[in-house]
């Protein structure tokens, strides 16, 4: 019986001695597969961080996507460009601004169908392509730049692309002042030649452009209106010379109506097509009869181009010295 208690203990130590063993190993076999796991997943770059590299990653990233949207701010958005403070913008540098503003250029290039930038939207582009890039500012702005504007370009001055641009704006802004001084001298002279009467009258008009006379005034006028006007010229006539020489002013008046249409002609005939819509255009002018305000009206638009026609500088036999 003891030996039987014996062997059953025995057989029953050598069971438990069993699982104990086929327990550590399915451990071993666990931890095997977890290390084959890790390497894995460094293999394929998966490996799962500790938490602090974790911490850390995150920080790098937030930073990187903090840098982005500050460099996207830098750039401007087309729709929403960054506002900048204009307070600490000096006196010159804000009425350049505004200059270029009021000259309808654009600021910067949009898309079609994009909301155009308010204006607080175009300062802040201004100040910023000033501030980053002042030579490319000079060079996009130039033609509506003035001479006075330059003072916001003196830290610039010795650079030879600067330079160059100094001068053109220099330049440019002359040639306006003088244009300007010129078109300034014509108009007091206009002012002063229709208050005197003689030489926009319609006998001076008629000789300078017998064309255009007949074009806006002469083909509408009646009967009546021309032999009243040649009784005018007959008692303003003081002697048989006066008449001659009115005699022969109008058969010059004549002849260079002839060469105005001919060369009228040769101009309308490189277009037929036009030519004679022209023509039957003509025809109509002349078939048609017009009311006394019509008449008024066209021989208003014949003052307005002659008058245009001298401060152009185009009466060729005037002084404009």
């Amino acid at each position: 019986m003891a030996v039987a208690c014996g062997d059953s203990q025995v057989m029953t130590g050598s069971s438990e001695g069993d699982v104990e063993e086929q327990e550590g190993n399915k451990d071993d076999q666990e931890n095997s597969q977890e290390y084959m796991q890790e390497v894995s997943d460094e293999n394929n770059g998966t490996a799962k961080p500790c938490c602090g590299e974790e911490t850390e990653a995150n920080g790098e990233s937030n930073n990187l996507l903090e840098k982005a949207l500050k460099e996207a701010q830098r750039l401007g958005s087309r729709e929403d460009p960054e506002i900048q403070d204009p307070s600490d913008v000096s006196k010159p540098l804000l009425d350049m601004f505004v200059a270029i503003i009021k000259s309808h250029v654009p600021i910067r290039s949009q898309q079609i169908g994009e909301p155009e930038f308010s204006h607080d939207q175009k300062m802040s582009i201004l100040l910023d392509l000033y501030n980053s890039k002042p030579l490319i500012f000079l060079e996009r702005f130039r033609k509506v730049l003035k001479e006075e504007h330059l003072l916001c370009f003196s830290h610039l001055s010795g650079d030879y692309t600067a330079d160059f641009y100094f001068k053109e704006i220099c330049k440019a802004s002359q040639k306006k002042v003088n244009h300007t001084r010129v078109r300034n001298k014509r108009y007091a002279a206009l002012q002063q030649l229709i208050s005197a009467g003689e030489y926009f009258s319609d006998k001076e008009m008629r000789q300078r452009d017998p064309l255009m006379y007949e074009h806006y005034v002469g083909q509408y006028q009646s009967e009546e209106e021309i032999m009243s006007q040649n009784s005018r010229d007959l008692a303003q006539a003081n002697s048989l010379s006066d008449v001659l020489l009115d005699s022969c002013q109008e058969q010059i008046i004549q002849r260079k109506l002839e060469v105005q249409r001919e060369l009228e002609e040769n101009c309308e005939e490189e277009e037929e097509d036009s030519a004679e819509e022209e023509d039957s255009e003509l025809q109509s002018d002349e078939e048609r009869t017009v009311d006394s305000e019509e008449k008024d009206l066209m021989r208003e638009e014949f003052l307005t181009r002659m008058y245009q026609s001298f401060l152009d500088g185009k009466d060729k036999n005037f002084d404009y010295r």
